[in-house]
């Protein structure tokens, strides 16, 4: 087998403060550049050499020059971006990484401007905004809840919806609510956390409360939801995996006039008692082919995380966990 041939290449960027923004704070984009497309990436003055096998090194230098293009339109950009970028140059969809910067999705408690990091997000959102019931099915860090919770908000402020209602399965990982102080509700909140999370990001954590204690956001346990209809209310329901099929049907059957319904989960976590069918599993093949309801499929390349998580993602589908 022939030797691969290592190249370098150059990149230069003509603007000091555009430079600084690629290189990153203690050369952390460079980092993730370097661990993630397996080169060798140098600063020499206005100028990145890049070095390496000659496809990863090319597809490095389009990951410049399309990250480049985002700060000369005045994005400000951090490691996330990187991260997509990544992914999707080498799962051959970098032509759409512009794209997913066309669109402002929300503004988040700093201002920031929140948008879509990969194309699985983006089918996700296209998904929530043309179907009342939407199935968000993959991995932890695939940005399922999060993108869920801006979505609710977004339609809380445009008036669409007059209430957001998040709710989870009180099953958790090897571990007993029992034995955990309080009622029901108390003992599920800290495994609620990713969605206070989201809201807090998004709200801010004053704001957040002040509609909670308004009751314009519900955050409790799937059990609660049992015997309600829930009309003009963006309705979230995370660890999906963790419902039973009577769950899961109970939870769907809440629908009203004038809501969506969000249902996430990763069917490779799945913490029920042995021999109880997971409810996301089912409604795979229950409900595919009904109008109105759509699957969007996330895989570990949709992960925006430290590029090592996508590996080890990807490590384990493969042993088959």
């Amino acid at each position: 087998m022939a030797e691969t041939q290592q190249i370098t290449k150059e990149f230069i960027v003509s603007d000091p403060n555009q430079l600084l923004q690629i290189v990153g704070t203690q050369d952390e984009f460079i980092t993730i550049l370097e661990e993630g497309m397996g080169v060798s990436i140098n600063v020499f003055g206005n100028s990145l050499r890049i070095s390496g096998d000659e496809t990863p090194v090319g597809e490095t230098l389009n990951i410049l020059d399309n990250i480049l293009g985002l700060l000369q339109k005045g994005i400000n950009i951090n490691s996330s971006d990187f991260i997509s970028a990544i992914n999707m140059a080498q799962n051959g969809t970098l032509e759409y990484f512009k794209d997913l910067y066309n669109q402002v999705l929300i503004k988040d408690a700093k201002g920031k401007a929140v948008r879509v990091k990969t194309f699985g997000q983006r089918q996700y959102i296209q998904a929530i905004r043309h179907h009342d019931v939407v199935f968000g099915v993959g991995p932890a860090g695939t940005g399922k809840t999060y993108l869920a919770v801006v979505m609710a908000i977004a339609a809380l402020k445009k008036g669409t919806v007059d209430k957001i209602v998040l709710t989870r399965p009180a099953v958790e990982a090897g571990e007993s609510l029992g034995f955990l102080p309080g009622d029901l509700k108390e003992k599920v909140d800290p495994y609620l956390r990713p969605i206070y999370d989201a809201l807090h990001a998004i709200l801010g954590a004053e704001h957040t409360e002040r509609l909670m204690d308004r009751g314009v956001i519900e955050i409790a346990p799937l059990a609660y939801m049992r015997g309600r209809t829930l009309d003009n209310s963006f309705v979230i329901l995370d660890e999906a995996q963790n419902t039973t099929n009577m769950q899961m049907k109970m939870f769907l059957t809440r629908l009203g006039f004038g809501s969506k319904m969000i249902v996430n989960g990763d069917i490779s976590q799945i913490d029920l008692p042995k021999h109880a069918a997971s409810g996301l599993v089912r409604a795979q093949a229950i409900l595919k082919g009904i109008d109105q309801i759509e699957f969007v499929t996330f895989s570990a390349k949709d992960v925006v995380r430290h590029p090592v998580v996508a590996k080890i993602i990807t490590a384990y589908e493969k042993d088959g966990q």
